[in-house]
């Protein structure tokens, strides 16, 4: 943790050009299907301000209808992505997320599955931007998208939400994830430290000029937790609230200071059997950095209690909080810290590459009747310690409807006994927008 900190610091310390952070995420042609506009660069800035700051989505629509005294734009659009993979090592059985902690370890991996071969067009994606009352204080914005990542292709709602004077409600990535620095991979799932969660939610968001910007929100719990002997799950009844600071001083140079605070609770089946309430949260530093006029850099740093549900590579396993090894009756939340450094070279205005490193480390108590169990015969011992993702890319935007990919995965999960496997992935993609 020393050296990756210490190495995000001195990356940190440096400065300054310019180059669009992601080139994926660009203006595109816009063609108007209904109706007229006397400017179409004030309609696509209204398309890219109602939409996400994912670079899996592009944020100016292909097509769009314009309504009457440009009461409303409305545009769509989308892409076909296809990928295709081998693995080596301990393959993951997914095509296109690599998750960390669902390699295979020692004694799981079936005789002979050394290696994998995969096609899948699963990452393809569909959007609906509505921008009514543009050039009024009361714009109201609506965003709608849909991936094919569901069993047997079936769509999934990736985000639905309405905005409206800095107000955001609806289902979509938490407050909590910056969005903006997520370096670009072929992977869907990226780093396995990235905290980003898709969840209902409602914030609200305020920029101060040119450089400050706050936000603030109450989003639906989303408490995982392994029980012990004498625990078991209730319902939740109070939001997690995500906040954050940013200052961001332009040429792809930000920094947000984030914090998150959660209450979870839980049923004690003890002698006096109440539910119980546990605190949680997180801190974390994120942002992006010019080196030079083609380098850019992304990072992450973040530290909590009771806020895994929150780390991509074990969202929904359990480890928010874990039975007290003293007492079966209680559970203590669990100790993790995550992130990442990306950087990004732009060979070209249509070709750049990306080199990442992620870690994340959970410290899961000895949970058990304490003195029992010891070793590999303790029942904590095959629970997840930390994981390791690296990555290495090229991307080249052969027109602005045509996008070519070859990519490179090293993951390795340990264990808390230290047992470890690790997987290798090599990819190509070739994605068609319009």
């Amino acid at each position: 943790m020393k050296k990756f900190l210490l190495l995000l610091g001195a990356v940190c310390a440096m400065s300054v050009c310019a180059q669009n952070s992601h080139p994926l995420h660009k203006n595109r042609p816009l063609n108007i299907l209904l109706g007229e506009v006397a400017d179409s660069v004030k309609v696509m800035e209204a398309f890219m301000e109602n939409s996400p700051a994912d670079y899996r989505v592009p944020n100016s629509p292909r097509f769009a209808i314009v309504g009457k005294n440009e009461k409303f734009y409305l545009g769509f659009g989308g892409y076909v992505k296809g990928t295709m993979s081998f693995d080596w090592g301990s393959p993951i059985d997914n095509y296109n997320e690599f998750i960390v902690s669902q390699i295979p370890m020692p004694g799981q991996q079936k005789p002979g599955n050394k290696g994998q071969f995969g096609l899948s067009a699963q990452q393809s994606d569909l959007y609906l931007n509505l921008v009514a009352l543009p050039n009024d204080k009361n714009k109201v914005g609506f965003y709608l998208n849909f991936i094919f990542l569901g069993n047997g292709y079936l769509p999934e709602v990736r985000q639905a939400y309405v905005t409206w004077r800095g107000f955001e409600l609806g289902y979509g990535f938490s407050l909590f994830t910056d969005l903006a620095a997520d370096p670009s991979t072929i992977d869907y799932e990226g780093p396995n430290s990235f905290t980003v969660d898709i969840n209902a939610k409602f914030d609200y968001r305020h920029t101060f000029g040119k450089y400050f910007g706050i936000g603030i929100g109450a989003e639906l719990p989303m408490a995982s937790y392994i029980n012990g002997t004498h625990t078991s799950t209730v319902t939740q009844r109070i939001p997690d609230i995500p906040m954050y600071l940013q200052w961001d001083w332009g040429n792809n140079n930000r920094i947000r200071l984030s914090a998150l605070l959660r209450n979870m609770q839980y049923r004690s089946n003890g002698w006096d059997g109440k539910t119980q309430n546990l605190a949680g949260g997180g801190i974390q530093l994120t942002g992006n950095f010019n080196i030079c006029n083609k380098l850019i850099g992304y990072y992450q740093a973040t530290v909590g209690k009771g806020m895994t549900s929150y780390f991509e590579d074990v969202t929904g396993d359990g480890y928010d909080m874990a039975p007290c090894p003293t007492d079966p009756s209680k559970l203590q939340t669990v100790k993790a810290w995550g992130g990442y450094l990306g950087l990004q070279y732009n060979w070209s205005s249509k070709v750049y590459s990306n080199l990442i490193y992620s870690h994340l480390r959970l410290y899961t108590p000895n949970y058990g009747t304490a003195g029992t169990f010891d070793g590999d015969s303790a029942p904590w011992a095959s629970q997840y310690k930390y994981g390791q993702y690296a990555v290495a890319n090229v991307f080249y935007n052969i027109t602005d409807t045509f996008s070519w990919a070859l990519e490179y995965i090293w993951g390795r999960r340990v264990d808390m006994n230290c047992a470890q496997a690790h997987d290798n992935r090599i990819q190509t993609m070739l994605q068609v927008t319009f």
